[in-house]
């Protein structure tokens, strides 16, 4: 039996729960290994550098969402459409989509590494930077946006090797990048004595080792879907596809780094430069606990996408069950960790020389307080992915900005007028609560009506 042949037995026939699994781990191990890109160097930047460094990483943070926005828009947009494609028996379509999702990596990519460097400076004050922190989120950012071709080819096509039926092989794609990450760091940041520049030249020379790996999969030979030459020229109707689809958890990106402008603004406005180092380790805490929620969303979309495509609905039904179960699972051990041993996490990132106490006094109920809907979130991330995995980009869309747009920037912007730093805390969890009720209410209204549903994409 060929790899096509089995990838349609295994996605279509294989026991829901079992297979769920057997995606979702790789997926949840590649996610929280790629959390640890950020997370590693905020950990080793603090405890080499000081607080006020974890601080600017974090303002300089919305360009990073941006480089992941966009591989996210191709990667997810493309690999959704190609499951679909693959369901319908459709190879070569897919194989056309592959080749022009590649291309459009690399462009885009370019694209931002020019517009980034040319106005690096006045991005980083519109973002929120202080005289303290500014040279610090300047000298890490500049290196990230010369290595954003490496991050673009690794996160985007990495969705696509994943999405053949490889989760192993996708797995192995972050741990190469998160691994070398974690060795290269402390030997840059303290042996060199690199500084921040040291912890972003680590991340770029590891996000390089990822795409390699991921160029050698497609061009080596082992891939089911072969990237040709001839699909490499971009072609219109196929990229509208891929960004049609994509919208959704592109815009949720794009959002994240609005919103994270706008926080950081209201942060240095309401609480200073140490409010924003606190929001840095709130920001690295709630990443780690969803990372496994988004690999839970990448081992469910192939498996959702493929028995949509073959109208087969009861498994989509019991695929978007397991992995609602799953994902509030690690929600709500996240909300318990985050609301019994807030100190303790702090201590992760800020050593006991720096301003661990200062820190601790704004950041502890911070920490509590906006990570106080976590239980729900889960659902809400998930049922959102459901519709980019029907190839429904505009309930996608919609579910997606809701959390981060619809209620939280608005939140951001009244709250804190009227309760201070307190109300930049309240805005997480008001945003949160309301967003999952949309979501929930969309997607009962859509699974009951699923089996009218027709794959026309």
């Amino acid at each position: 039996m060929d790899k096509e042949n089995q990838r349609r037995k295994l996605l279509g026939e294989e026991p829901i729960g079992k297979l769920l699994i057997k995606f979702s781990i790789p997926a949840i191990t590649g996610m929280v290994v790629n959390a640890l890109y950020n997370v590693v160097d905020r950990i080793f930047i603090g405890l080499g550098v000081g607080d006020l460094a974890i601080g600017g990483l974090f303002i300089s943070s919305p360009i990073s969402l941006i480089i992941m926005a966009f591989s996210m828009l191709i990667g997810i947009g493309g690999n959704t459409l190609v499951s679909i494609k693959l369901g319908q028996n459709k190879k070569e379509e897919a194989e056309k989509v592959t080749g022009n999702s590649f291309i459009l990596l690399i462009l885009t990519s370019l694209l931002i590494t020019i517009f980034g460097l040319i106005f690096l400076k006045p991005l980083l004050d519109l973002f929120g930077a202080s005289p303290s922190n500014f040279q610090y989120a300047y000298d890490y950012m500049k290196i990230i946006l010369i290595g954003a071709v490496f991050q673009a080819i690794g996160l985007g096509m990495n969705n696509f090797i994943r999405g053949e039926g490889s989760p192993t092989i996708a797995m192995k794609t972050m741990l190469i990048g998160a691994i070398s990450n974690t060795i290269l760091d402390p030997i840059f940041i303290f042996w060199f004595n690199m500084g921040v520049s040291g912890a972003a030249l680590a991340t770029i020379i590891s996000q390089a080792l990822s795409a390699i790996w991921v160029m050698r999969y497609f061009f080596g030979g082992n891939s089911m879907l072969t990237i040709k030459k001839e699909y490499l020229k971009p072609k219109l109707d196929i990229a509208k596809n891929i960004v049609a689809i994509g919208l959704g958890p592109f815009s949720m990106q794009l959002a994240g780094s609005m919103v994270t402008v706008l926080l950081n603004n209201s942060l240095k406005n309401y609480g200073g430069d140490l409010a924003n180092s606190s929001m840095a380790v709130i920001n690295s805490i709630a990443m780690m606990v969803m990372m496994p929620v988004f690999g839970i969303n990448q081992g469910a979309q192939p498996i959702i996408g493929f028995n949509y495509g073959a109208e087969k609905y009861d498994r989509v039904k019991k695929t978007l069950k397991y992995a609602i179960i799953g994902a509030t699972c690690i929600t709500t051990t996240g909300f318990i960790l985050t609301q019994l041993f807030p100190i303790q996490l702090y201590k992760m990132f800020i050593s006991k020389g720096g301003n661990l106490t200062e820190i601790s006094k704004i950041g502890v109920p911070g920490m509590r307080i906006y990570l106080a809907m976590f239980p729900i979130v889960g659902i809400q991330v998930v049922s959102s992915n459901y519709f980019q995995a029907i190839g429904k980009p505009k309930h996608a869309m919609l579910l997606s900005l809701s959390r981060q747009v619809l209620v939280l920037i608005p939140a951001l912007i009244i709250l804190p007028k009227i309760y201070g730093l307190t109300g930049v805390w309240l805005a997480g969890p008001i945003s949160d609560l309301v967003a999952s009720i949309i979501t929930i209410y969309f997607v009962t209204r859509s699974v009951k009506n699923l089996n009218s549903d027709k794959t026309t994409i």
